[in-house]
C-alpha cells in the first residue's frame, strides 16, 4: 500500500476515444484496480440491452450499485480507475458524490481526439469483434450529441490527452 493518498481516476471521452487504453495503462500503477463499465454491463445486463434507452437504464442501476463500493475502495486506500464515461455534467455529478464521500485525490482524464479519429478507430474495434458492444456510427453520433466537455466550474483536475497520448 503507498503512502500517497489513493486517488479516483475518471475518464471523459466520445466512444472509441482511447477510454479504456488509458484505462488499463493507469490500471498498472501499484495499489490501483479499474472498474469498467463495458464488462459489468456485458456480464449482468448483455441480453437485456439492445437500443441506447436500455444502455441509459442499465447505466444508471450500475451506477447506483458501484458508487458506494467505489467509495469504499478509495476509503480503504486503494486507487481506482473508473472506466465510466464522465461526459455528461450528471454522470461527473455522480462521480463528484463518490469523491465526497471518501479523502481521495483525483483526476478526470480528458480524451480530447476528433471524431473523425474516434470513428475510424470504432471501425477498427467493431472489425476486431472483441468489444463487447459494437456501437453503429449512428450510435456514436447519437451518444455524442449528449457529450459536454467539463467546465472548471465543476471544479475536477483535469489531465487533457490528445491523439498521442
Amino acid at each position: 500500500m503507498s503512502l500517497t493518498s489513493p486517488t479516483l481516476h475518471m475518464l471523459c471521452g466520445k466512444i472509441a476515444a482511447g477510454k479504456s487504453t488509458l484505462s488499463s495503462r493507469l490500471e498498472g500503477q501499484d495499489g490501483t484496480v479499474l472498474i469498467a463499465e463495458d464488462d459489468w454491463l456485458n456480464a449482468l445486463f448483455a441480453e437485456e440491452m439492445a437500443t441506447a434507452a436500455d444502455y441509459v437504464r442499465y447505466a444508471a442501476k450500475l451506477r447506483q450499485a458501484m458508487g458506494p463500493h467505489v467509495a469504499a475502495l478509495l476509503n480503504a486506500g486503494v486507487s481506482v480507475v473508473l472506466d465510466f464515461p464522465a461526459n455528461t455534467v450528471e454522470n461527473r455529478a455522480w462521480m463528484r458524490g463518490i469523491l465526497q464521500a471518501t479523502g481521495a485525490a483525483h483526476q478526470l482524464h480528458v480524451l480530447d481526439v476528433p471524431d473523425e479519429v474516434c470513428l475510424a478507430r470504432l471501425r477498427a474495434r467493431n472489425a476486431q469483434g472483441d468489444h463487447p458492444f459494437a456501437a453503429t456510427e449512428a450510435q456514436f453520433r447519437q451518444f455524442s450529441k449528449h457529450y459536454v466537455a467539463p467546465s472548471p466550474e465543476e471544479g475536477f483536475d483535469v489531465v487533457v490527452h490528445g491523439v498521442e497520448g
